[in-house]
């Protein structure tokens, strides 16, 4: 239908260009014929208004006898016809442009509503194409590994689950923990305890050997200026960590560590996650971390696609995992208070990544906490947890190195299509990808509230960001939130 609707166009346009060269060439020949001048007559404008015509407008003979009045009179009449015929030929044509231009809007109409249109400018290359286009596949799809490269079962990895004195919410997160755990040797669990809560050591004991019950030891409280108390309990934790950390890796030596909290619920496919990408770490200095978490993970935010992974230059925590190396270089500098935001500040990231799933791998439920449930009743609750199991050790996640990461990334995000938020909201676009752009930290705030993903920024970084730019889904459309091409990083003053 749309190919015969361009073929109408075509031809109208054609016809209208003939039609107006021909009625231009028709009333110019009766014009010069009407205004001839005579061979001795000198050429200017009065004197061809002036001079008889050697003949009649159908061809006859003129009175050579008759006044000049009556030829003027005759030119007169000539130039009047030809003036009502061009108001004639002029309506005409304004009814065909108007045709054409209707014509036109419902091509344009029928193909916002099919996405799969061809676009008209390219008609004829679709007419010559018999065969079907296969259809756009996902540049991030990770591919099925040729054969196991690495010696997955041989690795230990514990995890280690912060608690404190919240016994329901320990019970909860041990019990989901255990039930999903392939191996207790490969995966072993600690949990560190700090507050010295009675309730919450007996909920603890209770897992018995399925779990290494560690206490912290100095519950003292820590010395604070008087506007700064409020905030002990964050103090608190920034010194369970350390303490917890430095056993893990100096006391029990492993060499990497999954660290929880005790709200936290994991999704069936937790440890088969971890386990595939411990190499990653090993293998890409320019990873630092693993995280389970999405910011922007709610589940209109999402695609349906599990086994997508991404790097992200933002720090997310809420289940991660990271090497020794990483905590020999932050353990002497470790802060006092507000550990993870610390860990967001250029000084730690070094511009290192973590990796970072379409779909969160954990999910929180501690609307109780330090942080009196800040960001829980508007955004965490409505984190999407993992429901499919996806065998990421069979899939090759070389994709996710750096070097070949970033081209692909890059192509993806500016190969896309530029749109604004007007089209992004009426879903007046067919194309399944697509780029919104901002240009600084107002346009940036504006666009991702009215977008509904997470608007904070830490040192310039936004949430689930990589370069700068933010992937999510918005009314069925992959939408990369981008600063122009020529970004040439982060401005740090940005939050």
């Amino acid at each position: 239908m749309a190919l015969r609707r361009q073929k109408m166009i075509g031809i109208g346009l054609m016809l209208f260009v003939l039609w107006n060269v021909a009625a231009y060439l028709l009333f110019a020949r009766q014009a010069d014929q009407g205004t001839k001048p005579s061979p001795t007559a000198a050429p200017t404008a009065m004197s061809a208004l002036n001079r008889p015509s050697d003949q009649g407008e159908l061809g006859g003979q003129v009175d050579k006898t008759s006044a000049p009045v009556d030829a003027s009179q005759s030119l007169n009449e000539r130039l009047q016809r030809l003036q009502e015929q061009m108001k004639d030929q002029m309506q005409i044509n304004e009814q065909l442009l108007q045709d054409i231009m209707q014509q036109k809007e419902a091509i344009i109409k029928s193909r916002n509503l099919s996405p799969n249109q061809p676009d008209v400018a390219k008609v004829d290359m679709v007419v010559h194409q018999q065969e079907p286009q296969p259809p756009q596949t996902n540049p991030f799809q990770l591919p099925l590994a040729k054969q196991v490269k690495y010696p997955y079962s041989s690795y230990t990895i514990p995890v280690l689950m912060i608690a404190c004195n919240r016994p329901e919410a320990i019970r909860r997160s041990l019990t989901n923990l255990l039930q999903i755990r392939p191996s207790s040797s490969q995966f072993p669990v600690i949990v560190s305890q700090d507050c010295g809560h009675q309730a919450t050591a007996e909920e603890i004991q209770k897992f018995g050997s399925k779990v290494t019950h560690i206490k912290q030891p100095d519950l003292s409280s820590i010395s604070l200026p008087a506007q700064q108390k409020k905030f002990e309990g964050y103090y608190k934790i920034a010194r369970h960590y350390k303490w917890a950390l430095n056993k893990v890796f100096h006391e029990f030596n492993y060499d990497a560590v999954i660290i929880v909290e005790d709200d936290l619920d994991v999704s069936i496919d937790f440890f088969e996650y971890f386990l595939a990408t411990y190499p990653l770490l090993q293998e890409d200095p320019t990873l630092w971390c693993v995280s389970a978490w999405n910011d922007n993970g709610k589940d209109s935010r999402i695609s349906d696609d599990a086994e997508l992974l991404y790097r992200s230059d933002f720090f997310p925590g809420l289940g991660w995992m990271m090497r020794k190396e990483i905590w020999l270089e932050l353990e002497s500098k470790w802060p006092q208070g507000f550990w993870d935001d610390w860990m967001r500040d250029p000084a730690q990231r070094k511009d290192r990544a973590c990796i970072r799933p379409e779909i969160s791998r954990t999910d929180t439920f501690g609307k109780v906490g330090v942080s009196r449930g800040q960001f829980f009743e508007q955004h965490l609750k409505y984190i999407k947890l993992n429901k499919k199991s996806v065998a990421f050790t069979k899939l090759d996640l070389s994709l996710l190195k750096k070097e070949n990461f970033d081209p692909m990334f890059k192509k993806a995000v500016y190969g896309a299509p530029e749109v604004t938020m007007e089209q992004l909201k009426q879903n007046t676009i067919g194309q399944k990808a697509v780029r919104v752009t901002y240009t600084n930290k107002n346009s940036f705030k504006l666009l991702t509230k009215q977008l509904g993903i997470m608007q904070d920024l830490k040192s310039g970084v936004p949430r689930a960001g990589y370069m700068g730019v933010v992937s999510f889904m918005f009314n069925g459309h992959r939408v990369y939130l981008a600063p122009t091409e020529d970004w040439k990083g982060y401005d740090h003053t940005w939050s």
